[in-house]
């Protein structure tokens, strides 16, 4: 079929299910209670103190603008019902986001080699896989770094022409979240590697350091825009250094002649600082929280919210979930055995026969898998199953190409699909927090430690 045809089918299915039941329910639901304060602390220029990069609240508050938003609500706790519907602003960029992520994945498939029909029947896996969904229904972050990081890629493998937008949509990703870093780490240790294979160190500069010097200055443009928004005292204060408050209007210090103000560079400096300081000493615990090694088996899905007969999870979709898993062991156990690791050379695909080329993309996909999974074993911090995003939409395209190296590849996409599907509906209560009876809802929840 034709690639416009595919794409415009994906994409409306996508809007459909990114779409359905949009605004319900009107009230807090899971982290809309952080990212919804902090949104509306641009609007009130109070300074406010997040463990993450602004780039995706500032994403939000900008587009909020575009339709007057009014700041005022006070998302203090879950299940705090909206007085009226600007909350929709605010759900309405992570819920786009969400539609397009199964486009981008469709065109990376795609640029990885893999056949049009199956880069389809990956994306079709995207708009069907009910964590996906439920992250890209409320004010959360994920969707968006999720679209930036994958475009990124997207742009790495098109050609060396597309090294400026890989940069700009990595250094997006990043300032979304540090853990878009690997969208970035991973292509550039891959060029190191082609470089000093190739023994051509003048690529060094249009490979390497120019991708990473537009990231960089994303990244800085996106903090720099958030300091100078927010110029007043507000809750986050007392995260900051007296010189740093002082450059705050109506702060303690005002009238401190023996504290210095800080210049722009130096509030940038501390910030980054002191957000990793406070990640590494975050203690709080919470009753749905898991361990990075659970996450491939999704052990723990996450409570978001509840009224009466209605509940929301954060819950994959079993089908693709588990049967993903399966590939990457599958695919990490092949690597080892047959100690196929081979440096993938993306951007000289043409010099490349059938054969390693594939050998190139399996590697480049369970490299990335690992990438956004070590991280974690390091973190002390409470984690949820939704930092495991990431890897397994890696995983989900290792599913995708194992699949298309057999030889009965249609028969087993379609079969693949309908089961996907089937399970996508039957989970869909708990992604969209539809109403269940106790009968219903004990079914979606058989092992104990999904309650």
């Amino acid at each position: 079929m034709n690639k416009k045809y595919l794409v415009l089918i994906l994409l409306a299915l996508s809007l459909i299910t990114r779409f359905m039941f949009f605004g319900y329910p009107s009230e807090t639901v899971f982290d809309e209670v952080h990212f919804g304060k902090f949104i509306s602390g641009y609007y009130t220029r109070e300074y406010f103190f997040d463990i993450h990069p602004p780039g995706g609240k500032l994403a939000i508050a900008g587009f909020a603008k575009l339709f007057d938003f009014k700041p005022g609500f006070a998302f203090s706790e879950i299940g705090n019902e909206y007085p009226d519907k600007q909350y929709l602003i605010l759900r309405f960029l992570p819920s786009l986001a969400g539609a397009l992520l199964p486009l981008v994945i469709f065109l990376l498939l795609v640029e990885l080699g893999i056949s049009r029909s199956a880069a389809f029947w990956g994306g079709l896996l995207i708009v069907f896989e009910n964590a996906i969904l439920t992250q890209s229904h409320y004010i959360l972050l994920d969707s968006l770094l999720l679209l930036f990081g994958f475009l990124s890629l997207l742009f790495y493998f098109k050609s060396k022409n597309y090294f400026l937008l890989f940069g700009l949509f990595s250094g997006l990703a990043i300032s979304i979240k540090w853990t878009g870093l690997g969208f970035l780490a991973l292509p550039l240790f891959v060029e190191f590697i082609q470089i000093i294979k190739n023994k051509n160190p003048k690529q060094i500069i249009e490979k390497i350091i120019f991708p990473l010097i537009v990231a960089v200055f994303v990244y800085s443009v996106i903090f720099l825009t958030h300091l100078v928004i927010l110029d007043k005292s507000g809750p986050g204060n007392n995260f900051m250094s007296p010189g740093f408050q002082k450059t705050l209007s109506e702060n303690r210090f005002e009238k401190d002649s023996q504290v210095k103000k800080s210049n722009l560079f130096q509030k940038f400096t501390e910030l980054n600082a002191e957000m990793y300081k406070s990640n590494q000493r975050l203690t709080a615990q919470h009753p749905y929280s898991s361990s990075w090694y659970s996450w491939p088996f999704m052990a723990r899905p996450i409570y978001y919210w509840v009224n009466e007969n209605a509940r929301i999870y954060f819950i994959g979709n079993p089908v693709i979930w588990w049967l993903s898993t399966v590939t990457v062991i599958f695919a990490l156990i092949s690597l080892i055995q047959n100690l196929r690791f081979k440096i993938p050379a993306p951007l000289e695909r043409g010099s490349l026969n059938k054969v390693e080329w594939q050998d190139s993309v399996i590697v480049f996909l369970t490299a990335g898998y690992v990438v956004n999974v070590l991280p974690f074993i390091g973190v002390k911090r409470v984690m949820f199953l939704y930092h495991y995003l990431t890897a397994y939409i890696f995983a989900l395209m290792i599913l995708v190409w194992f699949v298309s190296q057999q030889k009965n590849s249609e028969k087993l996409f379609r079969a693949l699909i309908i089961a996907s599907v089937i399970s996508f509906i039957f989970f869909a209560p708990l992604s969209y927090g539809l109403d269940l009876s106790p009968n219903a809802y004990e079914y979606r929840v058989w092992f104990s430690s999904w309650r």
